[in-house]
């Protein structure tokens, strides 16, 4: 894990396995979002691969022995059913098939090399994507594609899911982290206790009725109006100076 202007790097480091997910890097990456999260230092993440992967998914050799990349209350990878509250853009080059995917989709942006490729690969292996990416991928994508992609189990280029507006910027081959630090890190500037409601809204809203959306939306960005923060964004605007966020 690297740290810098607010931003938090961490990175899958298996690349002679593709980076496939163990339980130990699923540990690492919920060990590491729980003490990053309570750090108003840290603003923003990046989430990436070494050796020119992302992730090609499961450890599959993991799986036939009882090696689960689960953690309780996390679910896969350490984050796939509980998010981070803060920002996290996924940094993809090579693959990011079957529950790499997936982590993908855990993250709020996603910044892909030319050269990347997403998949869903698991009926072709007796599978089902049960870490998010059946009931994500309809959410952020037109129905009938996304059944194309979670039904026949083939590559999609990053240039595709751009089209899809699934990934945010397609960068060349090797600019992905690069691309995304720079996008993390222009979030990073904002400050974090608005970025987490905002977050949380965009969310939770999905699923709000008309005519109750405004009040949980004011539930959860009242603290916002009333921190210490929003006093400060205004008294910096006004005298024009960047602010000075505390995240209180």
């Amino acid at each position: 894990m690297e740290e810098s202007g607010g931003v938090a790097t961490i990175t899958i480091n298996r690349p002679k396995a593709r980076n496939a997910i163990n339980g130990a890097v699923a540990r690492g990456i919920a060990e590491a979002l729980d003490a990053l999260e309570a750090r108003p230092d840290v603003a923003a993440y990046v989430l990436t691969g070494a050796g020119g992967y992302f992730s090609a998914g499961m450890d599959l050799k993991g799986f036939l022995t009882g090696d689960l990349p689960v953690v309780e209350g996390r679910g896969f990878g350490g984050i796939a059913e509980a998010p981070p509250t803060k920002p996290i853009v996924a940094a993809v080059e090579g693959y990011a098939l079957a529950g790499g995917f997936e982590l993908a989709l855990s993250c709020d942006l996603i910044v892909a090399s030319a050269e990347a490729r997403f998949g869903l690969p698991e009926p072709k292996r007796g599978l089902v994507a049960g870490a998010g990416g059946i009931m994500r991928l309809p959410r952020r994508i037109p129905y009938h594609v996304a059944m194309e992609i979670a039904l026949t189990g083939e590559h999609y280029p990053a240039a595709r899911l751009y089209e899809l507006g699934l990934v945010n910027r397609v960068t060349p081959a090797g600019g992905a982290l690069e691309s995304a630090l720079e996008l993390a890190g222009r979030i990073a500037g904002n400050a974090p206790l608005a970025l987490a409601a905002t977050k949380r809204v965009i969310i939770e809203s999905q699923d709000w009725a008309v005519d109750e959306m405004f009040a949980k939306q004011g539930e959860i960005i009242h603290p916002v109006f009333v921190s210490n923060d929003a006093m400060e964004g205004a008294a910096a605007f006004a005298e024009k100076r960047a602010p000075r966020w505390t995240g209180r």
